[in-house]
């Protein structure tokens, strides 16, 4: 039997460690088995969560309009809204907010938040003006088609329609109200 010196013993020890630490390292790195990967999200239901947030979005700019003339208008986005939420899974609808995609790139950015004046109390939220309006109205009709595409025939149909509505809004507001 061959003896071992101190440095002989601590040497292999190291390099024992080092290969422990290595094969931990590596099993940290190693594929998840099949049941618990997270499943990639449902593309009907990124869709539905982007059209949630740009009609959240248009209701938000009709709100800061506050013209009685205008209620028609954000009621029938209310209508869609209505309606998107309802065809969310339900699996879906518990994720809500943290989940929900910024609208879509296409549609007019909202009013920021209200800044403070140097008295201090809150400036007033701006209001939007027609102009704004029809053009959120006219980029989100002008978004619709490309999302319908990849869609299932039903919510390519709901999509279509809505922008079909969004379209129109953008004519009406085009015009004395």
């Amino acid at each position: 039997m061959r003896s071992l010196s101190r440095r002989d013993l601590l040497r292999d020890t190291a390099a024992g460690a080092a290969a422990a630490a290595v094969a931990v390292t590596a099993a940290g790195c190693a594929e998840e088995p099949e049941h618990q990967r997270a499943e990639p999200p449902d593309p009907e239901t990124v869709l539905l969560r982007q059209l949630i947030a740009d009609k959240e979005r248009i209701i938000g700019l009709y709100a800061s309009a506050s013209s009685a003339k205008l209620l028609p208008f954000k009621r029938r986005h209310e209508a869609h809204l209505a309606e998107l939420r309802r065809r969310l899974p339900p699996a879906a609808r518990g994720a809500g907010a943290s989940a929900t995609p910024a609208p879509s790139g296409d549609a007019a950015a909202p009013p920021g938040p209200s800044e403070t004046s140097a008295s201090g109390t809150p400036a007033p939220e701006p209001r939007a003006s027609l102009r704004s309006l029809r053009t959120a109205e006219r980029q989100a009709a002008g978004s619709r088609p490309r999302q319908a595409e990849g869609a299932s025939p039903a919510l390519a149909q709901l999509v279509a329609s809505i922008g079909a509505c969004e379209a129109a809004h953008a004519v009406a507001l085009g015009r004395p109200l």
